[in-house]
């Protein structure tokens, strides 16, 4: 299969800035989720999404099962798409499984990143020893079996939990974009997501990077926040008064003014 370019992602473009503004979404979303927030981005920024392979209406057709097993192939098609745009100076706004693709990436092309955003990122999903990524090894397996045995009652079950707030407009908009996944690439995505472990990287990551998190997050503790801060070497940390997996969707006001004050500098 060739390397996912910027069409086979359906990316998109909008906004006549002068810098570039990068987004990617996490699992079981697609570019979309960045709705709520794209107004503000395209009045200061030129702004490029896409749908991650697996995900939106070209899903299928653009995830690979050997190359995706590795959130290394995600970065790569990452850097294969800004090149293909000649992108090589952004700021990078990663949800979720996007934060670990982006700091692949920036680890490989240092140049092309001059500002990463992780909203709600995790280096390692299990808990190991004295860190604190939320899962147990059981946890885990019994997310795989219950979306192996009936995707259907699973999204039913894991939307509202991940979304986290008694928000009906993003539990139907997370479900939809759930059910748009094949159900044996949304397990072989989730596979590759809980299992990775990206801790390794991340010292070695040099690109200014702000750690965003809610103040309760199922999907990923607080403690995992603050290990990120600690490993990552030119980071901030900021914590937000909000609940919930999906705070760009559900907390939009919050995490729009996180995004004027931290690159208001750069905004046209």
């Amino acid at each position: 299969m060739p390397v996912r370019c910027f069409d086979d992602l359906s990316g998109r473009q909008s906004g006549d800035g002068r810098i570039n503004v990068v987004l990617s979404h996490g699992f079981g979303t697609d570019q979309d989720a960045w709705s709520a927030l794209r107004p503000w981005l395209d009045a200061h920024f030129r702004v490029t999404s896409f749908d991650l392979p697996g995900c939106g209406q070209n899903g299928a057709q653009s995830y690979d099962f050997r190359r995706h097993s590795s959130m290394y192939g995600y970065a790569d098609d990452l850097l294969t798409v800004l090149e293909e745009l000649g992108i090589e100076d952004c700021i990078y706004i990663g949800h979720s499984m996007s934060c670990m693709i982006g700091a692949a990436a920036a680890c490989t092309r240092p140049d092309w990143f001059r500002e990463i955003v992780m909203i709600g990122g995790s280096p390692r999903y299990l808990n190991d020893g004295d860190y604190h990524g939320g899962f147990e090894r059981a946890d885990l397996d019994g997310l795989f079996d219950s979306m192996a045995a009936n995707f259907q009652a699973w999204v039913a079950g894991f939307a509202p939990m991940v979304v986290g707030v008694e928000d009906n407009a993003a539990i139907e908009e997370f479900s939809r974009t759930l059910f748009a996944m094949r159900p044996d690439i949304a397990l072989a995505t989730s596979r590759t997501i809980f299992e990775s472990d990206m801790r390794a990287l991340l010292p070695k990551l040099k690109t200014p990077t702000h750690i965003v998190q809610t103040a309760q997050d199922m999907a990923v503790p607080v403690a995992v926040g603050e290990w990120l801060h600690d490993a990552i070497p030119r980071s901030t940390l900021e914590i937000i008064d909000a609940t919930g997996h999906l705070p760009h969707m559900t907390a939009v006001p919050q995490i729009q003014a996180m995004l004027e004050r931290r690159l208001g500098a750069f905004a046209a």
